[in-house]
């Protein structure tokens, strides 16, 4: 997946729950959990956004980091939601924030791992041309 499909990915996200927000009744509990979830899935799309912006491979780890929290925390109150009974624990909304956590702690990791080799070897050849 390339990162225009990931980022149209991230924004069909955002807008599917704010479809499913709009779904709920309104009482105190969904108030409170629909404000957060508001807040935290329709972040991913923007910081992913920023992230292709980056200036450095390190601001782009840091960048995604925060996508992904942002994710965990969209998943977190999703999973609220399915065990207070006012979304089923299999909503779509759920497998596709689930899926989105895992690639974008894939592409974390891959790109921590890209630093440290690309650090390693220019230390390796600091040291050879010393």
């Amino acid at each position: 997946m390339n990162s225009k499909e990931l980022e149209i990915r991230l924004i069909d996200f955002s807008i599917q729950v704010v479809h499913l927000i709009k779904s709920l009744p309104e009482d105190r509990i969904t108030n409170h959990l629909t404000g957060q979830l508001l807040r935290s899935s329709t972040s991913p799309a923007l910081n992913y956004g920023e992230a292709q912006g980056s200036e450095s491979k390190r601001d782009f780890v840091h960048k995604l980091g925060i996508v992904l929290k942002e994710l965990r925390e969209s998943l977190n109150c999703l999973k609220i939601l399915a065990g207070t009974n006012y979304i089923k624990p299999e909503h779509l909304a759920i497998k596709e924030c689930n899926e989105l956590v895992s690639i974008f702690v894939k592409s974390v990791d891959t790109t921590k791992r890209k630093i440290e080799e690309e650090t390693r070897l220019r230390q390796m050849n600091k040291n050879a041309s010393l």
